[in-house]
C-alpha cells in the first residue's frame, strides 16, 4: 500500500490538517472543493452558477495533478446550502462530464458549509476507469 498526497498550486491551498487529494492503490480521495480562486486565495462572490465552475474548475486542478480527468470520476458527494439552486449547480456540473459515463452521485442540502460558501463538491476517482 502506497499512499501519495496530491497538491496542486492551480487549486485553493488547504486550510487546516488535509490536503487537497490522497492517493492510494490507484483511488484518488479529493477534499471537498469550494469556490476561492486559487490565485488569490480569495472566495468568489459570484451567481450560483459561477461559484458551481470554480469549484470544478478547482476540482479538475486536483484531478490533473493525479494525471487524472472527470472521465477517472466514478463518485461525487455534493453540498449546497439550498435544495433551491439545485438545477443551477447541476446544469454547470453536468457541463463536465459525459450523460453516459457520469459518475454516481448524491446530492445534499446542509445548514452550513466552509466560509459560508453555497456549494462544495468532493470526488472520487479511480486510474484506468
Amino acid at each position: 500500500m502506497s499512499k501519495r498526497i496530491i497538491t496542486t498550486p492551480n487549486a485553493p491551498a488547504p486550510i487546516g490538517p488535509y490536503n487537497q487529494a490522497t492517493l492510494i492503490n490507484g483511488t484518488l480521495y479529493t477534499s471537498g472543493q469550494i469556490a476561492i480562486n486559487p490565485e488569490t486565495g480569495e472566495l468568489l462572490k459570484g451567481s450560483i452558477e459561477e461559484e458551481t465552475k470554480l469549484v470544478m474548475e478547482n476540482m479538475k486542478a486536483v484531478l490533473a495533478a493525479a494525471d487524472m480527468t472527470f472521465e477517472n470520476v466514478v463518485k461525487t458527494s455534493i453540498f449546497i446550502s439550498d435544495m433551491h439552486n439545485f438545477s443551477q449547480i447541476n446544469s454547470v456540473y453536468g457541463q463536465y462530464f459525459n450523460d453516459e459515463t457520469a459518475p454516481a452521485r448524491e446530492t445534499v442540502e446542509v445548514a452550513n458549509l466552509p466560509k459560508f460558501v453555497n456549494v462544495e463538491i468532493s470526488m472520487i476517482a479511480v486510474e484506468n476507469a
